[in-house]
């Protein structure tokens, strides 16, 4: 049996620093995987985010001219019944 009271020696300093050093080394390698890891599921998400925001920003603009267009249509039909009616433009 080992005596625990038992003064270390140099040597046993220098294998408990090198088995530190190993564990230290070991758990760092983990922690550095765990957050690449971390970081490619997070850029994941981002892309699908910016995919379907994409695509309703797309849906928006395709929305946006349709009523632009509507619009001028509806302003020129305004405008030949003031000409008809011979009223002035509103006031803008």
């Amino acid at each position: 049996m080992e005596d625990l009271n038992a003064p270390a020696t140099k040597g046993d300093l220098q294998q408990l620093k090198g088995e530190l050093t190993e564990s230290m080394q070991h758990l760092e390698d983990r922690l550095t995987e765990t957050m690449r890891d971390i970081q490619t599921e997070m850029l994941k998400a981002f892309y699908n985010y910016a995919q379907s925001a994409d695509l309703r920003m797309k849906d928006n603009e395709t929305v946006t001219h349709g009523l632009r267009e509507r619009l001028g249509v509806v302003e020129s039909r305004l405008t030949e019944i003031e000409k008809r009616l011979n009223m002035p433009p509103a006031a803008r």
